[in-house]
């Protein structure tokens, strides 16, 4: 039996059609300007190594920029890492990249080429350091690391920054009481399971992909880092004040940590570009990390704690002009 259903009039229709109408202008009016052209064009986003968290971050950001940005093409350019970063967008050979906040203060305080340069775009998330060590070691703190191979990530990396100064804090030359490998997250891990290196360090979001499947395998433990060492670190120099004491959580890598956090450090990270980058470009892209964090935050956890009240905080890097138009048409 068919049910008859009321009969909607022609005036009724096109109210609700101007309602909907209106919903979707001023939701087109929250994400991206309305009216304006989109901004087109290359530019050159510098990354980090495969298996780490900025690379991740960057093939995503790149998708979300090329859905609001169709005519910007998007060059990734891997990396070693924070250090490398910050190097190529100050000399101009990267737009845009995401560095720890000590390997950008490390740069300005070497007045680096084009370090006044610099400019900040937002917030991020933090990243954690991790020393990571086989199951069956006998390595229990960063002291025990004497005459070990250590892994402390690539020379130009913020891996490398950070590892040699938690050593130097606890006492180890990191030239001559360890032998020092370089590896990265890419290459860290099988090394560690191949028995060829001793312990690594890592500094990156929670989780990191790269230790994910090591971690299924039961094949390591974090070593913690106390607050003793995180207090002599604070006396190393200016760049060293932005590492705070922090926990890996127990959710992080469930099956290593067995219900138990992990103290450590941590430190933020920034996505950066230049002062001579079109600040409209910056405006387009500021939006789309704010917009796109629950999308990326899918993929890459880290990603899920951007948000728009913290990013603006880009120390030790000012504002670019283009971030600041935005974070100003977005305040309530």
């Amino acid at each position: 039996m068919s049910k008859v259903f009321p009969r909607v009039s022609r005036r009724r229709t096109l109210q609700c059609a101007a309602v909907g109408v209106v919903a979707l202008g001023l939701l087109a009016w929250w994400l991206l300007p309305l009216g304006e052209k989109p901004p087109s064009g290359t530019i050159v986003f510098s990354t980090g190594t495969p298996r780490g968290v900025y690379q991740e971050y960057g093939e995503r950001l790149r998708s979300e920029l090329g859905r609001d940005m169709p005519g910007l093409k998007v060059k990734l350019l891997n990396s070693a890492g924070s250090q490398e970063n910050v190097q190529r967008v100050a000399t101009g050979k990267a737009d845009f990249t995401i560095a720890a906040a000590d390997a950008v203060e490390a740069y300005e305080l070497r007045h680096g080429t084009g370090a006044g340069r610099l400019r900040g775009v937002a917030r991020l998330y933090d990243d954690y350091v991790h020393l990571v060590v086989p199951s069956g070691s006998d390595v229990h703190s960063v002291a025990d690391l004497r005459h070990r191979r250590v892994a402390t990530g690539l020379p130009d990396s913020g891996v490398r920054l950070i590892a040699d100064r938690v050593l130097k804090a606890a006492g180890i030359n990191p030239r001559k009481d360890i032998t020092p490998v370089a590896d990265g997250i890419d290459t860290g891990p099988d090394q560690l399971e191949q028995g060829k290196i001793d312990a690594f360090f890592w500094s990156g979001g929670l989780p990191t992909k790269g230790l994910l499947s090591l971690a299924k395998k039961g094949a390591f433990r974090f070593v913690p880092i106390d607050g003793e060492v995180v207090t002599r670190l604070h006396g190393q120099g200016e760049e060293a004040r932005y590492y705070r004491a922090a926990n890996i959580p127990e959710s992080a890598y469930p099956t290593v940590q067995q219900g138990t956090e992990v103290p450590t450090i941590a430190v933020s990270n920034v996505l950066m570009t230049r002062t001579d980058v079109d600040p409209r470009l910056t405006e387009w892209m500021t939006r789309t990390v704010i917009k796109s964090r629950d999308g990326i935050g899918a993929h890459v956890h880290s990603a899920q704690l951007v948000d728009v009240r913290t990013a603006i905080y880009t120390d030790p890097l000012p504002l670019q002009e283009g971030a600041r138009r935005y974070y100003r048409s977005v305040k309530p």
